[in-house]
């Protein structure tokens, strides 16, 4: 394993790969790393010489600064996990690394309405942020694949959109979401969870997995006003329960009329914000 903290530095490292026709795998993530990001680690070795995983805590993507001040820093736990597991490199810049003052690394894309639905709706600005991350990760990476779990769904489908506006030929792997035993997503926000509420968090899954049962016998609008009610417990917030074209991120009214539909859902649980999906049809 080797640590980078400079652009510079991993770039000429990972340049002698490239002559040597080696091929790259980025991970990028904001650490408080769990078994979740490791499966990605895993799906990147299997599938390329070296692997890259980034540790960023991104502040462009965050709307709420207080969300920004919460989030789980555990440096030496990921170097650890990373080592334990034989990631290749791992990336932690500071954030004058990522972002320099003498360059521009706004995007300036329209992802149009698939940015606008569901958590653009609850956080504006969050997907701009998201994207020019990424992209700068990809600029100083230059990977040849780039893997992301599917429980940000929707982000996925914002980067792949980028991609192709993009006209990279990176290649994108979503990996499926890992669950705890009784079924909650696992997620770097769990660790804020009270007992009380890591209990009731299982209520997420367990709503989601009911409503792929539902599919043959009710509409999406009908599963959703469901879900929503089973969400709305004590101590829970359920902000939505939409059901979207996997493609469009678009809400669906009839299941016979898609290909493809994703239940997506984030529900406040205390003062922690879930968020979690599940394909009901691809």
């Amino acid at each position: 394993m080797i640590l980078f903290k400079k652009e510079h530095q991993l770039q000429y490292y990972l340049n002698t790969l490239r002559l040597n026709k080696k091929s790259i795998g980025l991970i990028p993530t904001m650490g408080a790393l769990h078994e979740g990001h490791l499966s990605l680690i895993r799906k990147a070795k299997e599938e390329n010489d070296c692997v890259v995983c980034s540790v960023f805590v991104n502040p462009t993507q965050f709307n709420n600064d207080a969300d920004l001040e919460k989030y789980p820093r555990t440096e030496a736990n990921d170097i650890e996990l990373l080592t334990s597991i034989g990631t290749d490199i791992i990336f932690m810049p500071s954030v004058e690394e990522v972002y320099p003052k003498e360059l521009n690394t706004t995007l300036g894309l329209d992802f149009g309405e698939l940015a606008t639905t569901m958590e653009g709706e609850f956080r504006p600005g969050h997907f701009d942020g998201m994207a020019q991350v990424v992209n700068r990760f990809l600029n100083m990476v230059q990977p040849h694949s780039l893997y992301m779990g599917q429980k940000d769904f929707q982000q996925i489908t914002i980067v792949r959109n980028m991609l192709i506006q993009l006209g990279s030929e990176v290649r994108l792997v979503m990996c499926p979401i890992l669950r705890q035993d009784n079924g909650l997503a696992m997620s770097s926000r769990n660790v804020r969870l009270t007992p009380e509420n890591r209990a009731l968090a299982v209520k997420v899954s367990q709503t989601l997995s009911a409503a792929k049962n539902l599919i043959d016998k009710k509409t999406p609008k009908e599963i959703e006003e469901w879900a929503m009610q089973e969400l709305n417990i004590p101590k829970f917030r359920p902000e939505y329960f939409s059901i979207v074209d996997g493609i469009t991120l678009q809400l669906i009214e009839d299941f016979g009329k898609t290909n493809s539909a994703v239940a997506c859902t984030a529900v406040w649980a205390g003062d922690v914000r879930l968020i979690d999906n599940m394909i009901l049809k691809s």
